[in-house]
């Protein structure tokens, strides 16, 4: 196992956390690895936290341009056959890479994934942990992207990529500004990417209050969200990709959809989605009975 190994890190006002998620790499038992920080125009004492690692870091700052940007900017500058993302305020446990490293050495699959914890932040300072069920449904999953088009994604740790897969893919949309994760996952799996599960906890996602744009925002999850969707099924389409299994998991998305989000949603918006569910599923929309539709 010599292969380089790129960890790359986007941080926008993570002081509190950030330590820790640089230590997670740099106390990895996989001895090759080279660790990539993106500053996304901080606002806090990240940066300076960053430039105490010296050159154990390869770093950039620059104004906030968001996760994407900062994600694809470090894609350009690491080396690594393999990429490792991991947001700021998240850790890995010290054997992931190496683990994961030789899972994907003895297969042919481009990305691995493995079990996810959350970490609870409590406001009475207690920290518990939980398992997470990082695609909707315990692993391991039948379909990934079937999982994806339905319920979504949690955090990138979980995982270890291919660098050549992520090139072979359109990377990470820019323009989105929540579902990022979801975005990149199926548009990876679309562009050809195999993927497979590997059993065991690598990685800690932190959960403490409204700190990310899906959770202050719920306009702007939705919306994003809908994108997601619609870009996705554009793609199967035009792949020729489109079997019932993909529209049934489609139509349970946009569902969800309205379902979380119906208060935030005007008119048009609303009847587009219903429109969706109608064109993707008929049955599914009779048995979900939303307001102004009829189960006659």
């Amino acid at each position: 196992m010599n292969k380089l190994v790129s960890v790359i890190v986007p941080c926008f006002n993570a002081e509190r956390w950030l330590t820790e998620a640089i230590d997670s790499c740099l106390h990895q038992t996989y001895p090759r690895i080279e660790i990539i920080v993106i500053d996304d125009g901080s606002t806090d004492n990240s940066l300076q936290i960053i430039q105490r690692y010296g050159d154990r870091l390869i770093w950039e700052t620059g104004i906030n341009r968001g996760g994407n940007t900062a994600r694809n900017r470090g894609l350009a500058l690491s080396t690594g056959d393999y990429i490792q993302y991991l947001d700021a305020d998240d850790y890995l446990l010290p054997n992931k890479i190496e683990r994961q490293v030789q899972f994907l050495e003895a297969t042919v699959a481009d990305i691995v994934y493995g079990d996810l914890r959350y970490q609870h932040h409590l406001t009475n300072g207690e920290i518990v942990r939980e398992d997470a069920n990082l695609l909707g449904i315990p692993a391991p999953h039948r379909d990934v992207l079937e999982c994806l088009l339905i319920y979504g994604n949690l955090s990138p740790s979980p995982y270890l990529f291919r660098r050549k897969a992520i090139l072979a893919s359109e990377g990470w949309d820019e323009r989105l500004k929540a579902s990022q994760d979801r975005d990149f996952l199926i548009s990876l799996l679309l562009s050809g990417a195999k993927i497979t599960y590997q059993p065991g906890y690598y990685s800690i996602y932190r959960r403490y209050g409204n700190v990310t744009v899906s959770t202050a925002n719920k306009m702007i999850l939705w919306k994003s969200s809908r994108y997601v969707l619609e870009k996705a099924e554009a793609k199967l389409k035009r792949l020729d990709k489109r079997d019932s299994n993909y529209e049934l998991a489609l139509a349970k998305a946009y569902s969800s959809i309205i379902r979380l989000y119906r208060d935030r949603m005007d008119f048009y918006s609303y009847w587009r989605l219903i429109g969706k569910i109608l064109r993707l599923s008929p049955q599914l929309l009779l048995a979900e009975q939303f307001p102004g539709i009829r189960a006659n």
